[in-house]
């Protein structure tokens, strides 16, 4: 019998794209024969350097890929590879293109049901429905219910580590202290802890452990580079290790401090310890980390702002929200750290 081949497809973003991670190890573990091709924009394929029978195909969306002429390209090209159905994990406009063409063809197509009005429900100012959500992992799990390939999570196994990074190895070697990740930045304000709160908080945490900062941009690699010189214990992995390097040393922190954002997700992918700090999104919106419980999380007062979760990516935020993330103070934040540290 031929050996069942999926065709998964998640375009962006980061974290979202790294959720699909523990999904696809259950999906290993159940079905060991299954081959795997994940379409993606093609600096996330670091993310999947765990896996074998896996082929990762690279989008290009600003060349052969762009506009509707170039997703018919891509159907092209993607139809030569011999897979028996497609998990779309996206459910977007271009997706949906790219669906009716496989649906033409004879594929079998099974969509992620993203709860649009669930989220609406549960972001909205008036009649507010304030409950947790489904996760944004059972609902991965579930297309591939629908493709005739269930899972648990009860099957889920964390890899092993990788060797450690060369350049951190001496000071892995000789550093008692324990190993703290801080991801301060997020795509949007609304999720993002203020820069000289979270300074504050480094600020006393470098006296005692090591710190990691990561992040990418220009920006972002400037803002972390002047914390870096400013303190003794603190390293900036911005613009020195790329992200299959990121990854590898992600698994020998103790910690991850993050914001709503992809670090926590493949932080959490490594199987450490993840905070997260929440700004206007909330955990009900299903994008925790996974394996993480609900007490790694920091949210906002709800009686202060009980407009929280005011959208589900961190977009909207109304005007008298704007400093709202000030009320979460760094003590707090700092005595959290240090309980799970213990």
């Amino acid at each position: 019998m031929k050996d069942p081949h999926l065709l998964l497809i998640r375009f962006s973003a980061l974290g979202d794209v790294a959720i699909t991670i523990p999904v696809i190890r259950c999906l290993y573990k159940t079905y060991p024969r299954l081959k795997i091709t994940f379409v993606s924009r093609p600096h996330f394929a670091p993310l999947f350097q765990e896996f074998e029978n896996f082929n990762f195909y690279p989008t290009d969306f600003k060349g052969r890929h762009k506009g509707i002429k170039g997703l018919w390209t891509l159907f092209q090209e993607l139809k030569t590879t011999p897979f028996s159905a497609v998990a779309d994990l996206h459910s977007v406009l271009r997706i949906y293109l790219l669906n009716i063409f496989f649906r033409l063809y004879g594929y079998k197509v099974k969509s992620i049901d993203k709860g649009r009005m669930e989220k609406k429900a549960l972001t909205r100012a008036k009649n507010k429905k304030f409950q947790p959500l489904t996760p944004t992992s059972y609902r991965y799990a579930d297309v591939f219910r629908k493709l005739g390939f269930p899972i648990s999570f009860d099957q889920h196994e964390f890899p092993e580590k990788k060797e450690l990074p060369a350049p951190l190895l001496p000071l892995y070697q000789t550093s008692e202290r324990k190993w703290i990740g801080i991801s301060p930045f997020a795509a949007h304000p609304g999720k993002m802890y203020p820069l000289d709160l979270m300074q504050q908080i480094i600020n006393y945490l470098q006296k005692d452990y090591q710190i990691f900062l990561f992040g990418a941009g220009v920006k972002e690699k400037d803002i972390l580079e002047v914390w870096e010189k400013a303190y003794t214990n603190v390293y900036s992995t911005a613009g020195k290790i790329n992200l299959k390097i990121q990854l590898d040393l992600m698994a020998y922190l103790d910690l991850m401090i993050s914001m709503d954002s992809a670090n926590g997700h493949m932080a959490a992918n490594t199987g450490i310890r993840v905070l997260t700090l929440w700004g206007i999104t909330h955990p009900f919106c299903g994008f925790s980390p996974f394996n993480q419980p609900l007490d790694h999380s920091l949210t906002l007062d709800r009686t202060r702002y009980p407009l929280i979760p005011t959208s589900v990516y961190g977009a909207d935020v109304p005007l008298d929200y704007k400093d709202a993330f000030r009320s979460l103070d760094p003590k707090t934040v700092i005595e959290k750290i240090l309980e799970l540290l213990k």
